[in-house]
């Protein structure tokens, strides 16, 4: 355990430990499920381009999942592959399959532009490492975000991919919301600095940057039942696609516990 962990309440840690949990998690899974487009992807510059940025996530993840580990005393290999899929709190966006490349541009813009708002947050976040390490997460995701930018005024272009897009959209929305959903003691975390604004507020912040963006292209964005739909299970849901995917990830730290990833 850190200095700067060590300068905590327990109480304070403890709900640290969830935050972070929850934004590893994420950019793990959906890491993870992108890098199944290598080798298949749309064109061989994407191809690159996604297993590229798959591998950011995974680095990034790998950094929060050793930041949590400095707070918690864990382990940071056993803690991102020694979980059963039941302990993971990525968002319910990363329950998905992988599926088209029309639902993969909208999982991942609506993903992206999630995080910008959340990492702009953390990195005025009064947990010096995690300020530090949000900072320097922002600056390459801002590539991912104009990559994916790209992406989704392309197949906007086009009637046929537009309707796709709408459609992966609708079926995500409610699910997308879950990237801000509180974490367990969260008023400890914005009474503290180490969130520097509640969840909701983010929220709200994300909602009102990327509505317009989307109407402008002809595209969907919330319904009041996407708003208004309970989201106590937004993190610890968990599908069969996910499992199958855990499975997936796992299964080389499975067949040799204890080696480093």
């Amino acid at each position: 355990m850190n200095d700067f962990a060590h300068r905590l309440p327990d109480a304070t840690r403890e709900a640290l430990a969830e935050l972070l949990l929850a934004i590893a998690d994420d950019e793990f899974v959906i890491g993870f499920w992108d890098s199944e487009w290598t080798g298949i992807a749309p064109m061989l510059e994407e191809d690159v381009a996604t297993s590229s940025i798959s591998q950011d996530e995974i680095g990034h993840a790998r950094a929060l999942y050793e930041l949590l580990a400095e707070l918690t005393g864990q382990d940071a290999d056993e803690i991102a592959f020694g979980r059963r899929p039941e302990a993971y709190r990525h968002a319910a966006l990363m329950n998905h399959p992988r599926t088209d490349w029309a639902f993969t541009v909208a999982r991942r813009y609506l993903y992206e532009t999630a995080d910008a708002v959340r990492l702009e947050a953390l990195a005025r976040s009064s947990h010096e490492p995690l300020a530090q390490l949000a900072a320097k997460m922002r600056r390459e995701e801002r590539y991912h975000l104009m990559h994916l930018d790209t992406w989704l005024r392309r197949l906007a272009g086009s009637d046929a991919a537009r309707e796709r897009l709408a459609a992966a959209l609708r079926m995500l929305w409610a699910d997308a919301l879950a990237v801000f959903s509180p974490v367990p003691d969260e008023e400890l975390l914005v009474r503290g600095g180490e969130l520097p604004e509640p969840m909701a507020t983010l929220r709200s912040r994300w909602l009102e940057q990327v509505s317009p963006v989307l109407a402008g292209l002809g595209l969907p964005g919330p319904t009041s039942d996407d708003l208004t739909v309970a989201a106590d299970d937004g993190r610890t849901r968990r599908t069969d696609a996910f499992r199958w995917l855990h499975g997936e990830f796992t299964m080389v730290a499975a067949s040799e516990r204890g080696a480093t990833w």
